[in-house]
């Protein structure tokens, strides 16, 4: 399938992947909703591990973008009998992973979290979440496959159903585990824990049967299951690690920021941590246009089109910004309105402590709406190690801001959520300036 660079054929690519790509963004939302109803302390844990678990989910899901661009490539250049064997190797380097990321979960975090947390509450509620939780990363894992898959094919309609799937499986398990309704016994954090594991895995049973059923499958050889093939695993590795390192720095970064402010208390913490929910929900077009910008690079330099790589990715920025700015405005004028729905008025006083740090997030979705995009694009091309490098040197300077801000200056919370203002400005303006240099050109995937 060879694409275009319409501003349609950009939406019909990225409107699914927004929604299927903010699937663990509508877990943690979930969990952290009706955790907020059970108690602060709930509430301030979630907002700490749950960070610390997108952190282990982006590690599947950047080894994943590996592939997806690799088979956008495969298809621009006409070789759909590729794209079968490059999605197994890649499902199964993830499976490995998986095992490994599983065990990690389940014995190690306990000496993990003694470095990052002082609160001995925030400690045994995070380890009582992941005991649960830690099951889910095999199903994560594999499915960010599947969902490479479909992306890098642009074949993205599926993924709306099954992220459908897996949010009202959460929802409904959520609300019986965490309060303990209709005779399931009420396990608070833990159950919660529960639900989302068991919400993944329902939403890749169904995603595997709907492979079984799907009638193209047999043209991109899906069903001819071949041996390990080692050499393209290792060549999917050196173009993935990149970009989990990527993501690994970004919110490994966010994880830290959360343990920094986990030091003022734990109201300090709830308020990030409704900060940090609303700031999920809001950056969910970015994540899908970003990841479908992704598949257009790629395709476009498999048709060798390189000259309409940085015009399309203006073109989705674009999108991107207006998309993310017409549900922010709403939200960050009238977080009262919005937030009543999902958080009632039994804790209103959370809200309106949190409002100043909702109009940084203005700035700060500006930014991230089109760097994000940039960003991905720039991972697309193939220049993955350049973007670890960029990303890295903002990171150390992102976390000595922080760190300076929150230990030796009363700007508080405001200022140390700035911030992301000041990383995604200067990662969009060293992005920009490597796509124009056109040492991407000569890259191979």
């Amino acid at each position: 399938m060879q694409l275009n660079t319409s501003y349609r054929q950009i939406l019909s690519i990225s409107f699914p992947i927004m929604l299927g790509s903010a699937a663990q963004n509508v877990i943690a939302l979930s969990d952290s909703v009706f955790l907020y109803h059970l108690s602060v302390e709930d509430f301030a844990a979630i907002g700490f591990v749950g960070v610390f678990y997108l952190v282990i989910a982006a590690i599947g899901y950047g080894f994943s973008r590996g592939g997806q661009i690799m088979i956008a490539r495969r298809v621009g250049e006409s070789r759909p009998e590729e794209v079968g064997r490059t999605f197994y190797a890649m499902v199964y380097y993830e499976f490995a992973l998986s095992i490994i990321m599983f065990f990690f979960l389940h014995y190690g975090c306990y000496y993990f979290f003694q470095l990052f947390t002082n609160s001995p509450l925030i400690f045994s509620k995070s380890l009582e979440y992941l005991e649960y939780r830690s099951w889910g990363v095999f199903f994560s894992y594999t499915g960010v496959a599947i969902v490479a898959l479909y992306t890098g094919i642009a074949r993205t309609r599926f993924i709306i159903v099954d992220t459908a799937i897996l949010a009202i499986v959460n929802i409904v398990l959520d609300y019986g585990l965490v309060f303990g309704h209709w005779g399931l016994p009420a396990m608070g954090i833990a159950g919660a824990g529960l639900a989302s594991t068991i919400s993944e895995m329902v939403a890749f049973i169904v995603f595997v049967i709907y492979i079984l059923l799907d009638p193209k499958a047999r043209f991109y050889h899906l069903f001819k299951l071949p041996k390990i093939d080692f050499k393209l695993i290792r060549q999917q590795y050196r173009l993935s690690a990149p970009i989990v390192l990527q993501a690994f720095v970004g919110l490994g970064s966010w994880f830290v920021f959360f343990g920094i402010v986990e030091n003022l208390g734990e109201r300090p913490l709830a308020i990030t941590n409704l900060v940090r929910m609303v700031y999920l929900v809001l950056s969910i077009p970015c994540w899908g246009f970003a990841s479908g910008v992704n598949t257009l690079v790629s395709n476009f330099i498999g048709q060798r089109k390189r000259q309409a790589v940085i015009p399309i990715i203006w073109k989705t920025a674009k999108i991107s910004w207006l998309t993310t700015m017409v549900l922010t405005l709403p939200v960050v004028l009238f977080p009262q309105e919005f937030l009543y729905p999902l958080l009632g008025s039994g804790n209103s006083e959370l809200i309106q402590q949190a409002r100043p740090i909702f109009y940084v997030l203005v700035g700060i979705l500006t930014f991230f709406s089109i760097g994000g995009v940039f960003f991905n694009g720039l991972a697309g091309t193939g220049a993955t190690y350049m973007g670890l490098k960029i990303q890295f040197y903002c990171a150390v300077f992102y976390l000595l801001y922080i760190y300076i801000v929150v230990n030796y200056t009363n700007g508080g919370l405001i200022w140390a959520w700035a911030a992301e203002i000041f990383y995604w400005m200067l990662m969009l303006f060293f992005i920009i300036w490597y796509l124009r240099s056109k040492r991407w050109y000569t890259l191979r995937v």
